[in-house]
């Protein structure tokens, strides 16, 4: 594959799983984990900031999280960006730190979890599906132009399905293992 086509490949299916990651970090499993809050955006003197810009956000056991707010008068803005978040945790705070105490799933709830990292994969092998048409499209294109010979295009274009192929085993094997945390009891 011409240098350039191949490196920018590479780059966007590394994002696109990079992606897909950060996007399963959020999906909540049995344990604590801070990437669960990454999304939780809180209106903090009129302008929706993150969570992680406004606490410090720990694990202190495998099923608490702990949120120390760097000003304590935003506390109720905090739990109030939680609750609004929806993640099926219920926020409880001493004057000084909010606790969010992860309830053990239930089997119906794992259940429905497995299919939205399903869903995230399936988002992602699209993704990559569509890299793989707009790098053939731009082989094409510099085979027209007489930039490649035929034999040329077609070992691309088998170079590209390649890589494809091993970006969806990227993505089929990072669902996996999130699918098994979460139906870990």
């Amino acid at each position: 594959m011409s240098k350039n086509v191949k490196q920018e490949l590479a780059d966007k299916t590394a994002k696109t799983i990079s992606v897909m990651k950060e996007e399963l970090n959020t999906v909540r499993a049995g344990r604590a984990n801070p990437a669960l809050l990454d999304k939780v955006a809180v209106d903090y003197y009129g302008s929706p900031t993150p969570l992680k810009n406004l606490a410090n956000i720990s694990v202190p056991d495998p099923r608490t999280l702990l949120i120390a707010p760097f000003d304590p008068k935003s506390i109720a803005e905090i739990e109030k960006a939680i609750n609004a978040a929806n993640l099926g945790i219920t926020p409880s705070n001493d004057g000084k730190s909010v606790r969010l105490v992860i309830p053990q799933l239930t089997e119906e709830r794992r259940k429905e979890l497995t299919k939205t990292v399903k869903k995230i994969g399936e988002d992602a092998k699209v993704a990559v599906r569509n890299l793989r048409r707009d790098m053939n499209d731009e082989l094409k294109k510099q085979e027209k132009a007489g930039e490649l010979t035929e034999d040329d295009l077609k070992k691309e274009l088998d170079d590209v399905q390649k890589a494809i192929d091993k970006a969806v085993k990227d993505i089929d094997d990072v669902c996996a293992a999130k699918e098994k945390e979460i139906m870990e009891i």
